[in-house]
């Protein structure tokens, strides 16, 4: 497996990971809301219930957010190279290394980060179609595209 794929799996996995948590907590609110219908009654029942619909709603809204991560990354075949960054692309500039696919966290792999970033954010953005050589500046800081995996 080449680093990049072992970099890909490991953000398939933190998202798969994201997923089953979210699932399983909105399984939990459904089980307590259910324990809490038998055995409440009055205000403070339906205040009770309607705070676990809320936070429901907002964990339904998070794991969409996760599905649609791991859409695109399921999309991403990781042992494809290109001359030109493009989703799915390991880009090292000024010695740091990025994988342009979804905005997640910073992992490491091999005892090397690795920060992923969405081709929508500035940073992305820019990189996105360009080779190696290519010189840009963001928040005046000057990046070089020193290789692309």
């Amino acid at each position: 497996m080449t680093f990049k794929q072992k970099i890909h799996q490991y953000y398939l996995q933190l998202v798969q990971d994201r997923i089953d948590v979210f699932r399983d907590m909105i399984v939990a609110l459904t089980e307590d809301s259910k324990n809490d219908a038998k055995g409440s009654a009055g205000d403070k029942h339906e205040t009770a219930l309607s705070m676990m619909h809320i936070e429901q709603e907002k964990l339904n809204t998070k794991l969409r957010e996760v599905l649609a991560q791991k859409v695109v990354l399921d999309k991403i075949d990781a042992s494809n190279t290109s001359k030109n960054i493009i989703v799915g692309s390991l880009i090292r500039a000024n010695g740091i290394y990025l994988y342009l696919s979804v905005a997640l966290p910073k992992i490491t792999v091999d005892e090397i980060s690795i920060i992923a970033l969405s081709p929508q954010s500035p940073l992305g953005n820019k990189l996105l179609g360009n080779e190696v050589g290519f010189t840009f500046e963001i928040n005046s800081t000057k990046y070089l595209i020193e290789e692309i995996l």
